[in-house]
């Protein structure tokens, strides 16, 4: 007992001693907990601080943005205000130059705004649109002052007999007949050109734009009835019959006439043919001229037949061609089930080809009428 006596007051002092140790060892932890907890408080602050201030910066952002959102909403507006000025004034001009003399760039600047104004009624579409007509424009207007008009105009010696055929304000149409011949060094296809009042212009070679698409549309069509004429229409129960593709400018039509081989032949230069004039069609071979009379027919309007309509029900060859444009449709690029509606209440049925679709005639593509026999 002597031991703990003698060491600092015995038993008593040490544990006095542990227990100082284990009480200041508390207090230091719980103020190294503290010192954390004042600085996250003061964090916090610092945080309050930061939220209302970026509360601020987004009411002022708010107010601002809608202001300058505004203002950004008008310009377009403004813009297609001073567009439509520009082409207005563009477009006195540009008359005053054939467009088929027109150089290519502002043909096809001028035909795609056009294109663009007609297919897209949004104010982005008119604005696009507008640009794309005053470049081309200016084109055509810097071309005219720097070499004149007659030096835009003029053309090779062996283009002297060219000359324009059918009405200014009507519709002609070229037929192929599924010959081609090698014409400048490359192959166009052959066929006839029926003009606005019926008559026909035989031995016709068509040069230019849509060439070769016309070739191998007409390809694709023949193959369409290699497969399906002859063949019993499933809904009036007569025999499919053939088709004819064919292609209607709008407007007179610039031919030339060449002789090759000793025979004459009249070449239509498509590439003085503004391409919003020129779309393609198809329907019976036996109704092509009627079509293209029909077209030019004053009261004749195109319209849409509905999925259910009564006429794909007639057994005569008016309801058998009227469905086979639906069947056709399938393949391709013929959408079917339009029809054109004479002031006599006939009808003719047809299809579309969806490779060369002028603006100029999309009345004809996207018909705004549904024809009911009832009417």
């Amino acid at each position: 007992m002597q031991l703990f006596k003698d060491s600092d007051g015995g038993l008593d002092g040490i544990l006095r001693k542990v227990g100082n140790k284990v009480k200041d060892g508390f207090r230091n932890f719980r103020d190294k907990v503290n010192e954390p907890l004042k600085y996250l408080e003061g964090l916090e602050k610092v945080g309050d601080k930061t939220y209302y201030g970026l509360q601020k910066v987004k009411d002022r952002i708010l107010k601002y943005g809608t202001i300058i959102k505004d203002k950004i909403g008008e310009f377009p507006k403004y813009l297609n205000k001073e567009l439509e000025k520009i082409v207005y004034k563009t477009m006195e001009y540009v008359p005053k130059i054939a467009f088929s003399a027109l150089p290519s760039p502002a043909r096809v600047s001028i035909s795609e705004g056009l294109y663009i104004i007609n297919a897209d009624k949004s104010l982005r579409g008119r604005v696009i649109g507008y640009v794309l007509i005053i470049v081309g424009g200016a084109t055509a207007v810097v071309s005219y002052l720097m070499f004149g008009l007659h030096s835009i105009h003029s053309l090779p010696s062996n283009n002297e007999h060219i000359q324009d055929v059918g009405s200014p304000y009507g519709y002609e149409a070229f037929v192929p007949n599924g010959q081609t011949i090698n014409y400048n060094g490359h192959t166009d296809p052959e066929g006839t050109l029926i003009l606005n009042d019926g008559t026909s212009i035989h031995n016709v070679i068509w040069d230019g734009q849509y060439a070769n698409t016309i070739i191998n549309n007409h390809i694709e069509m023949g193959q369409l009835n290699s497969e399906w004429v002859g063949k019993t229409n499933t809904i009036n129960n007569q025999p499919y019959v053939p088709l004819q593709d064919f292609y209607v400018i709008k407007g007179q039509v610039p031919i030339e006439e060449v002789t090759i081989n000793g025979q004459t032949y009249y070449v239509i230069e498509a590439n003085n043919i503004n391409p919003a004039d020129i779309a393609g069609f198809y329907t019976y071979q036996g109704w092509v001229t009627d079509f293209v009379k029909a077209m030019n027919t004053s009261g004749t309007y195109a319209a849409v037949l509905p999925g259910n309509s009564p006429v794909y029900d007639w057994t005569n060859i008016t309801g058998t061609v009227a469905y086979q444009t639906k069947v056709y449709g399938q393949y391709g690029s013929f959408p079917g089930g339009y029809v054109l509606v004479l002031p006599n209440s006939t009808i003719i049925p047809y299809g579309v080809n969806g490779n060369v679709a002028g603006a100029a005639l999309s009345n004809f593509y996207v018909p705004n009428q549904t024809y009911n026999p009832s009417n």
